[in-house]
């Protein structure tokens, strides 16, 4: 993940534009930051309006700047998004995560928790066959990477690792059966900016850093992530089901260690 200065370039240059059908309820703010971001994030490439391609949903004024949802949904069915970068402009480190895409989630439906730790834009860019496109909500929430940790570390360290599936109830998109799913994952996601409660001493960052989740041999998803990944990470997320009774989960974390656990669809043993 890399980080410099280089100018915004104009959405409608080189890409099909996906205009924006309807006014957001909290839409991007300009701000110098992104200009200064954007050339380590993606380089030169020009960037499309994504407001006809998915939705990105987040609050206005989050309720708990530790853990804001931030829900894509893909709106044109007809385009393939392969991967995705959630930005969270101000945040000190400002690629929150990099989500790559199997088929089977098509079209992307899917839900992630972050930090947010100042007033910021929160971008979600997407790779699809015609380029990169974007879309984004304005977030006012402060305090995000630095909250305390809501469990004692002891505990904390103890429970990590451990995971947990949900499913909600099944829904059919045409002739392809589709599932609604949660993963949460037991992780203190220590961002480094914390502070222990008892000693004040700063926690020294410690955070899952890569995820994957298959069906089988097909992946669904997988994950390049930061610090403003929220403490337990939590994905919700439809996918297309290939009949496996389970999901096989894997993630690392910084300080090496590898959590991985097969997660049994209910009824099946």
């Amino acid at each position: 993940m890399k980080f410099a200065c280089a100018a915004v370039l104009a959405a409608s240059l080189a890409l099909p534009a996906y205009a924006e059908t309807s006014a957001p309820k909290n839409p991007l703010n300009d701000g110098e930051t992104w200009a200064e971001l954007r050339g380590d994030v993606v380089g030169d490439e020009v960037i499309a309006d994504g407001a006809a391609l998915f939705d990105v949903d987040a609050p206005y004024r989050a309720h708990d700047a530790a853990t804001v949802p931030v829900h894509i949904r893909q709106l044109d069915d007809t385009a393939s998004i392969e991967s995705a970068i959630i930005v969270i402009d101000e945040n000190p480190a400002p690629v929150a995560a990099e989500l790559n895409f199997g088929p089977s989630m098509a079209p992307l439906d899917m839900e992630v928790r972050v930090r947010v730790n100042m007033y910021s834009n929160v971008r979600v860019i997407a790779k699809t066959d015609a380029g990169l496109a974007m879309n984004g909500r304005f977030v006012k929430a402060s305090g995000g990477c630095s909250a305390p940790a809501t469990k004692d570390p002891e505990l904390a360290l103890a429970s990590m690792g451990q995971m947990r599936l949900k499913y909600f109830e099944d829904t059919l998109q045409i002739s392809t059966p589709r599932r609604e799913a949660q993963i949460m994952i037991r992780h203190p996601n220590y961002s480094g900016l914390q502070r222990d409660q008892v000693t004040q001493l700063f926690i020294s960052a410690h955070f899952i850093d890569t995820l994957e989740v298959f069906q089988g041999d097909d992946m669904l998803f997988t994950m390049e992530g930061g610090i403003s990944i929220s403490e337990n990470p939590v994905f919700r997320f439809s996918y297309s089901d290939n009949g496996t009774p389970a999901l096989l989960v894997r993630a690392t974390d910084t300080e090496g260690n590898v959590f991985e656990q097969t997660l049994i669809k209910a009824g099946h043993t």
